[in-house]
């Protein structure tokens, strides 16, 4: 079962930013071996969605995913930096995230549309969900991404 925690920035205690920036580094930059800056700007003006689970008789995060309002980073609301962790991979996580993200979001911004850049590999993924490709594949960071709007 996933213990879901929806905070503004400011609202996330300590151990829980410390917590999803440790895993958005090792997934992002560690195992997808790419240098960038995380650390963008956008995190403070962003709700966070984390998803906790018990892993191993421990409570841990397990996903996470920020929201953006509209007219911040697209014109659209966004939804980015969508991750699960490795330990919970394979179990079902990244699709409750998303559920989770997009039925937040919407309820945050009713009647905006929400406009993500995908990795390239996870176009179906993100398709289920009812988002289009809208854009040619382009490279961030050494990964092929898309542009997807819902």
């Amino acid at each position: 079962m996933t213990e879901w925690q929806w905070s503004s920035f400011a609202d996330l205690p300590n151990a829980d930013l410390y917590e999803m920036l440790a895993q958005r580094q090792n997934v992002f930059v560690l195992e997808q071996q790419c240098l960038y800056p995380d650390l963008d700007g956008y995190d403070q003006d962003a709700w966070h969605l984390l998803g906790w689970r018990v892993i191993d008789g421990k409570r841990q995060l397990a996903a996470c995913l920020r929201v953006i309002a509209p007219g911040v980073k697209y014109a659209e609301m966004s939804i980015g930096r969508v991750l699960s962790t490795t330990a919970a991979r394979g179990t079902g996580i990244g699709r409750e995230l998303l559920r989770e993200g997009i039925a937040r979001a919407e309820q945050l911004y009713p009647g905006h549309r929400i406009r993500i850049g995908a990795q390239q590999y996870l176009e179906a993924f993100y398709g289920s969900f009812g988002f289009k490709t809208v854009s040619e594949p382009y490279d961030e960071d050494g990964i092929m991404h898309v542009e997807m709007l819902r």
